[in-house]
């Protein structure tokens, strides 16, 4: 029986995605559930993203793990499939509040827990 090479392929993508690393100690804050105005970021410990972005009628999701972090910028993905998030302000408590910026966009903690059907 002979393995068709689209199969092969998604089968390998599907075993490294679920090989993401959790958070390094120093980046526990970015951990939980963020949302900004038409962007949702939900961040595990393990290492998992799930991201959803609205921009007039097109939406983004990605759901992937993080591969490193650059700076205060994280890059998401497997391979050479990759996307870096621009974090222009870490994670901050404001007021009881916590705050990043991410891309632009002014994001605020709702909580550490969250499934990706909720982002």
């Amino acid at each position: 029986m002979q393995l068709k090479p689209a199969l092969v392929f998604v089968t390998v993508i599907l075993l490294l995605s679920a090989c993401g690393s959790s958070l390094p100690e120093e980046r526990l804050d970015y951990a939980g559930r963020w949302l900004g105005k038409e962007m949702a970021l939900y961040i595990q410990l393990d290492g998992q993203l799930s991201y959803k972005r609205i921009k007039g009628s097109h939406t983004t999701s990605i759901n992937a793990p993080i591969k490193e972090f650059d700076g205060d910028d994280f890059i998401v993905g497997v391979w050479f499939m990759t996307t870096r998030f621009e974090v222009q302000q870490p994670p901050q408590e404001i007021d009881g509040e916590w705050k990043m910026t991410v891309d632009g966009v002014e994001l605020t903690k709702m909580g550490q827990t969250a499934t990706p059907q909720e982002i």
